[in-house]
């Protein structure tokens, strides 16, 4: 088949499958942009000004605030410790192929493929379970409160980073560890000197992303009980405070800045 036809049939196929979700999903844009739809979101918008500045609101808001940054900061923490040693092992480049691999015979590589193909599937399940049902599980078993989010984080949010930090590692330039290799060096060091510098740079700029990700997650776990900026939204709302939920997303807003302006100073960082 040419290169021109597969064209045709990959743009045919994706025409198709856009067509059919936009049915199947009862998308509706006329609905949004409908006068009542207009009315009821300008209604909103307009009940959310002028924000809720009041001090004794804003001292009210230290605590929640303090704790949404704490849900987030030790899930990383927990996502870090799970999601780092798998990824080691889901890496195809350190456990069972490609360059590193060439002097060993089929059998050990099937070896090997063994806990890259476990790895591979445990990220699978961690990360294919939204954090709102982890939230909902941890809840039942903890109890309400922070560190139900805590581990609802850490375990979803683990799955995601083993998963691409993999991707980041067998993506690297392996001429630096295939030297270690040939010097006689130990696996570990051989991952640890001529894989990780390489890799650095983006893995840590993934990690702040799902850092900033995970501010986001610890406000919307709030509705399930776990405590944090996102209960607060939910009370705002319930009680048609929505100068108050002004508020509340600003503050959001100010942490997602403030680890957006701090990812891109560790980037220019690790790049010199």
């Amino acid at each position: 088949m040419s290169d021109v036809r597969r064209t045709y049939l990959f743009w045919i196929a994706l025409s198709g499958a856009v067509g059919l979700s936009l049915w199947k999903a009862d998308v509706r844009m006329n609905d949004l942009f409908a006068p009542d739809a207009r009315s009821q979101m300008a209604a909103m918008v307009r009940s959310m000004f002028p924000p809720e500045l009041a001090p004794s609101f804003l001292r009210s808001m230290i605590t929640p605030t303090a704790e949404t940054l704490q849900i987030s900061v030790m899930g990383m923490a927990v996502a870090i410790a799970i999601g780092f040693p798998l990824s080691l092992l889901a890496t195809a480049t350190i456990t069972w192929s490609g360059i590193l691999h060439e002097r060993y015979s089929s059998s050990s590589r099937g070896v090997g493929f063994v806990p890259y193909a476990v790895a591979r599937s445990f990220l699978s399940i961690l990360r294919s379970i939204p954090e709102v049902v982890w939230g909902l599980m941890f809840v039942r078993a903890v109890g309400l409160g922070p560190f139900a989010g805590v581990l609802a984080i850490g375990v979803a949010y683990g799955g995601m980073l083993g998963k691409v930090y993999s991707e980041i590692l067998e993506g690297v330039n392996l001429r630096p560890a295939e030297t270690l290799q040939a010097s006689g060096a130990s696996r570990l060091a051989v991952v640890t000197y001529g894989m990780l510098p390489a890799a650095l740079p983006a893995l840590a700029s993934y990690t702040l992303y799902r850092w900033e990700c995970a501010i986001r997650a610890s406000a919307i776990l709030g509705f399930v009980g776990a405590g944090g900026l996102g209960q607060q939204i939910e009370l705002s709302l319930r009680m048609f405070n929505f100068h108050e939920v002004a508020t509340l997303l600003l503050i959001l807003w100010g942490f997602v800045f403030a680890v957006e302006t701090l990812s891109a100073m560790v980037r220019r960082s690790l790049a010199r």
